[in-house]
């Protein structure tokens, strides 16, 4: 069996499992959180479980974009398939803003109606549950952030910050429901709007890092600054005349133009390339592929 297969089997068993924990966790904590809601009669609390709620469908989501993106290149498709990731990205992105905007929404009715009288104080249990959520949702957060790096996901990575947006949303439910039940029952609707904000300054950044990987961005300066010394580092290589970098998906392609020297033969210049070629895919392993074209290097 290749190293390369072993590889795809474990990157396999961990996606089964992240999105095992992520889904089943997710599922017991939004029927904990919705039972607590609406039995201590907290709206803040229902809105913290249909967060959670929407965080079952993202990392059903984030499973399939992972699973998709990782199927190798065919004739329709003949740059592989990466790019599906940043959609599955863009998905949750979008949940997350619609729930923020349905959670922000309830909250500032309750807010306007001035009725603060008449809002129901909650109970102990909704604060329970604010704490349970808290403490399990920032485990899944840094449980999921810790493979979404060994796998270099963007989708799992977002599917993480939906797990923290989720334990910040419980922050403020717990702040909520103690105020509420300390003789301020408007604390709880206040709650709602503060959970609103931080879902959608995730939703946000989880939308525009999705956006710039499917615009081909440049890797940026300090990429190309590292990649430019590494490559001048290699044996023939006379300078560097173009270097473009681009990201597709998780993956960066990248155009390079090379000089050598001008008296070598075409083989030999073949080979310089070929050498730096192998090298910059094997050391920068976000690499999809390396395109060079050598130069003659001018004479002094």
């Amino acid at each position: 069996m290749s190293t390369k297969t072993k590889k795809e089997l474990q990157e396999n068993v961990i996606i089964k499992q992240i999105s095992f924990v992520g889904i089943i966790g997710n599922i017991i904590l939004c029927s904990f959180k919705m039972f607590a809601g609406i039995v201590g009669n907290s709206g803040a609390m229902v809105s913290d479980a249909v967060h959670s709620l929407s965080d079952v469908f993202a990392t059903f989501i984030a499973f399939l974009g992972v699973k998709m993106s990782k199927r190798g290149a065919d004739r329709s498709h003949p740059y592989g398939h990466e790019r599906l990731e940043c959609i599955a990205s863009l998905i949750l992105g979008l949940i997350l803003f619609v729930t923020g905007i349905g959670i922000g929404k309830v909250g500032l009715q309750n807010i306007l109606s001035g009725n603060y009288d008449k809002l129901t104080i909650p109970g102990a249990i909704a604060l329970i549950a604010a704490v349970v959520s808290i403490v399990v949702k920032e485990a899944m957060y840094w449980y999921t952030r810790h493979y979404a790096k060994i796998l270099n996901s963007a989708a799992f990575m977002a599917d993480a910050w939906h797990h923290r947006s989720d334990a910040f949303s419980s922050v403020g439910s717990l702040i909520g429901i103690g105020g509420a039940m300390l003789g301020f029952p408007v604390l709880d609707a206040v709650a709602s709007v503060v959970i609103c904000l931080f879902i959608l300054k995730v939703a946000f950044d989880i939308l525009l890092d999705s956006v710039r990987k499917m615009l081909d961005t440049s890797c940026g300066e300090a990429y190309e600054k590292e990649l430019s010394e590494y490559i001048l580092n290699q044996n023939g290589i006379s300078g560097i005349d173009v270097l473009r970098t681009r990201m597709f998906g998780n993956k960066v392609y990248i155009d390079l133009e090379i000089s050598v020297d001008a008296n070598k033969t075409f083989r030999e210049a073949h080979a310089i390339a070929e050498s730096v070629h192998s090298n910059v895919e094997k050391d920068f392993q976000n690499t999809k592929h390396i395109m060079i074209h050598v130069n003659p290097a001018e004479q002094p």
